[in-house]
């Protein structure tokens, strides 16, 4: 692996002739985890979505690719994808299969990325620190790519012990924050600890991005805040400690360089770098099918907003479907219950397979007794005293969902699932119908499923795709072509 001093000094770039329209006169490379690089980073994009081959192919063209380690794909010496199918029955059994899956998954892919490359660029990995087993996998990765993997990029939580991995496997690390706040307090439990490994730190709009979104309890979903002030709050702290020349990377709502001239030479800013995420899934080498790419060059802008109905317990960007939509039909179809009758929860309805009497408000009877004769007629509970109302096939789907919990996550409120033993792997809450299984609808979606009735992921800036000429007529270019694209500022 080459090191070399992240930090010196940046040159403007030179591209080949083949960049077409010329360059904004302030774009530079930047120096990426050891070597000068063009300032595009790939944004990762988990279970599949960002692989070996889309990470290579942006090396390639002397940006910064990076390939998913959240449940990455196996893929045998044959190039042969090899689905993960599981053999045992418990949720600790399946959780120990998906991490071992895991971490031959992100060994393939890096190695993939490599190759591809040929070692133009440099090859990133991202992780999600709340993903089950996260450091487990990290490690995992990690010890059997030397040499392949060049960063670490991590968000997801809070994850302090990134700096410590870093370090250990002798990889830059670029922590993805969504305020000032986050990374001071990241800074100074331990990455005070590991300055010449920190190559950068990934400011995530948290009201653009797509994916999961890093809002605060104290920050209003529906009020966006623009990111020039947020990004240069947080140079103020870097430079504060030291940091001047570490490159913050711009991501979330991010299109085109042009939009960000303001931003560039620009000392309240500093040395940036910008992180692309929705708009290479349209590029040819994407792993998704040709309907989720059509989906994309046909949306509205408003027709991706940011929800609450991840089992992360996080917010998160999606493009709205059926499958939103159903799940606001959840939320909408439930009512305070209790199990004895209480103050004004007087009127009786029978629950589940035994009929059971709970009590819910009389007003809230007329409600239940509308919804029981348009189909939905399955109370659920919610860990919240609500009861939820959804039709048989629905119901029946929640609860397989339940039982099949492979511990994606840390920790999920869809399941209960923990991967804390000392938990006894349980959050000690009742599994919470109201979500869903987050990797099965990733997976499934990918892999073909309809893209009305799979979450899909998006940031808020896809709607961008029907109006940039670029994307005329249906073009779909190749990750080579978007880079130059990108570099014209355009």
């Amino acid at each position: 692996m080459i090191f070399c001093n992240p930090f010196s000094t940046f040159r403007a770039f030179i591209p080949p002739s083949n960049f077409g329209a010329p360059l904004l006169k302030k774009i530079k490379n930047f120096v990426v985890s050891g070597v000068e690089c063009l300032p595009i980073i790939e944004g990762g994009k988990g279970v599949g979505i960002t692989t070996g081959v889309t990470a290579g192919h942006f090396a390639k063209a002397g940006a910064v690719g990076t390939f998913s380690g959240v449940n990455a794909d196996s893929i045998d010496e044959n190039g042969k994808y090899v689905p993960l199918i599981y053999k045992t029955h418990t949720r600790r059994e399946r959780h120990e299969e998906l991490v071992t899956d895991s971490i031959r998954g992100g060994i393939s892919q890096a190695k993939i990325a490599h190759d591809i490359s040929g070692g133009a660029g440099r090859i990133h990995m991202n992780v999600l620190w709340e993903m089950g087993g996260a450091e487990r996998i990290l490690h995992g990765i990690l010890d059997g790519t030397k040499g392949l993997i060049h960063g670490i990029t991590c968000g997801a939580g809070m994850p302090y012990r990134l700096a410590e991995i870093a370090e250990k496997y002798k990889v830059y690390y670029y922590p993805i924050v969504s305020s000032m706040r986050a990374f001071r307090a990241l800074w100074k439990r331990s990455y005070h600890k590991a300055v010449t490994l920190l190559g950068g730190v990934v400011y995530e709009c948290p009201w653009r991005a797509g994916g999961h979104n890093g809002l605060s309890n104290a920050e209003d979903p529906n009020a966006y805040e623009d990111p020039y002030p947020r990004v240069a709050e947080l140079r103020t702290f870097m430079n504060s400690v030291g940091l001047s020349e570490v490159p913050i990377i711009m991501a979330g709502g991010v299109w085109n360089l042009e939009e960000f001239e303001h931003w560039l030479d620009n000392p309240e800013i500093g040395p940036i770098v910008f992180q692309f995420g929705t708009r290479p899934i349209v590029t040819q080498e994407y792993p998704v099918t040709d309907s989720w790419k059509k989906k994309l060059m046909t949306l509205k802008e408003g027709d991706v907003y940011l929800n609450r109905f991840s089992p992360t317990g996080f917010y998160s960007s999606a493009v709205e479907n059926d499958f939103i939509r159903e799940l606001k039909g959840r939320e909408i179809r439930q009512v305070e219950y209790r199990t004895k009758p209480i103050d004004t929860f007087t009127a009786e309805i029978p629950f589940g397979q035994r009929g059971r009497v709970v009590y819910i408000k009389p007003e809230d009877k007329v409600k239940v007794d509308e919804w029981i004769r348009a189909g939905h007629t399955e109370g659920m509970k919610t860990p919240d005293e609500t009861l939820m109302f959804v039709d048989k096939s629905k119901a029946n789907q929640i609860v397989t969902d339940q039982i099949n919990c492979m511990g994606c996550l840390s920790q999920c409120r869809f399941s209960n699932w923990s991967d804390k033993e000392e938990m006894n792997h349980t959050t000690d809450r009742k599994a919470d119908p109201r979500s869903f299984c987050i990797q099965k609808t990733l997976q499934d979606i990918r892999l073909g499923g309809d893209v009305e009735n799979q979450l899909m992921f998006s940031g808020h800036s896809a709607y961008r795709f029907a109006t940039d000429p670029f994307y005329a007529n249906g073009f779909v270019p190749t990750i080579k072509q978007l880079v130059e694209r990108i570099m014209s500022g355009k």
